[in-house]
């Protein structure tokens, strides 16, 4: 009897885990964050696992091996949520940043920018570089290559002024 419910949650527990490979993201949204298909699948897999193992290769009481199984199940998954789930959710990070994140950052002219007029700079912003359009908010001219700071965005022209 015990076997047959072992067995089910190693088999179900593996079906789940080919499920939530395929529609995880989209359980994920349903359920929210406070749910992680990942942990419940794999410990209802251990649980079943654990069982199977327990009931095969010792001579323990039924009731041991499924407080056995359970204590097994859960600290699998909290091995796998601590060590897995939680750093990958905390490595999820977005390229995108708005106009107004310009302000403050640093960079350099790669067109030349007239006293009064527009040129363009390239300003590192989080892991790559973005090339943008500038005036010189001091209404002096900066040449390429001269190193800038960013005062103000506005319509989607950043004012700057050199670092010297």
């Amino acid at each position: 009897m015990m076997q047959g419910l072992f067995w089910g949650c190693l088999f179900g527990g593996l079906l789940f885990a080919l499920v939530t490979i395929i529609f995880g993201d989209i359980f994920g949204d349903l359920l929210g964050d406070s749910f992680q298909p990942m942990v419940l699948v794999s410990g209802i897999t251990v649980f079943g696992a654990a069982g199977i193992l327990l009931t095969r290769y010792t001579l323990m009481n039924p009731i041991v091996i499924v407080i056995l199984s359970i204590v097994f199940a859960i600290a699998i998954s909290i091995i796998i949520y601590f060590a897995y789930i939680k750093p990958m959710k905390n490595s999820e990070n977005s390229i995108a940043y708005s106009m107004q994140d310009l302000v403050g950052l640093t960079g350099e002219v790669s067109v030349a920018i007239p006293a009064q007029g527009y040129g363009e700079v390239i300003l590192k912003v989080g892991a790559g570089h973005s090339n943008h359009i500038a005036s010189s908010h001091s209404g002096k001219e900066l040449p390429i290559e001269t190193k800038i700071f960013v005062t103000k965005v506005e319509n989607g022209v950043v004012s700057v002024v050199s670092q010297n």
